[in-house]
């Protein structure tokens, strides 16, 4: 069995009941950087092997974590914050799962979309999630170009040192729409920032930039 297990994305405390006794259930438990999950199962005393699963090594790890549930291993897929898959790993063990009927099963829980969406006070009956921008200004660009005549409320994640340049672009190429972004959702600075791409952007450049930012357009 692969379970998917949603983890904090800030406070600790934001992880279900179920969720706790998957992880002191299980035989492995893959993650995206074992330091970091080291932590949360320290805070809530469970001891269990850690697999590292991330980005560059996501489709060779697959194929090992395949073979160890075609044994009948019970594994715990988690991100080092929120919901596996979602602009995160998990993709290719999950889909190799489903292509080799190996059952699976998810535990719910935190997610910094759906939680900015939230704290937002946009529209939330329809929205897109786009993931992360291009890194590139001229991708970047041309990736909000498309959002042009978007009806829907848009939402994307954005790290600290591309915060102040995708901002420029937001008010440049979608002219200055309303914005809210969100900073350090759930932890002790956590901060939403209302108002014009312009009224944000000038907000942080003389504020200081730390944590995930999510934008909500």
């Amino acid at each position: 069995m692969l379970y998917i297990v949603s983890t904090p994305i800030g406070n600790l405390k934001d992880i279900s009941l179920r969720a706790l006794e998957v992880l002191k259930e299980v035989d492995l438990i893959a993650c995206e950087d074992t330091r970091h999950t080291q932590k949360l199962l320290t805070h809530y005393q469970i001891s269990k092997p850690l697999i590292s699963y991330f980005e560059h090594n996501e489709e060779k790890r697959s194929q090992e974590l395949l073979a160890q549930l075609k044994n009948g291993k019970k594994i715990a897929l988690v991100s080092d914050a929120g919901t596996p898959g979602v602009s995160d790993p998990g993709y290719r063990l999950i889909k190799a799962s489903r292509d080799n009927d190996i059952p699976i099963t998810v535990i719910p829980g935190a997610c910094a979309v759906i939680a900015a969406l939230s704290l937002s006070g946009l529209p939330s009956n329809a929205f897109i999630f786009e993931g992360f921008l291009p890194v590139k200004a001229g991708g970047r660009r041309n990736k909000l170009l498309e959002f042009k005549n978007e009806r829907r409320t848009v939402i994307f994640y954005e790290s600290t040192h591309r915060i102040l340049k995708t901002l420029f672009d937001i008010q440049e190429v979608l002219d200055d729409p309303q914005i809210v972004c969100c900073r350090e959702i759930t932890k002790a600075f956590e901060e939403v920032k209302r108002g014009k791409a312009s009224e944000v952007l000038a907000h942080f450049q003389t504020h200081p930039l730390k944590g995930e930012f999510v934008i909500v357009i």
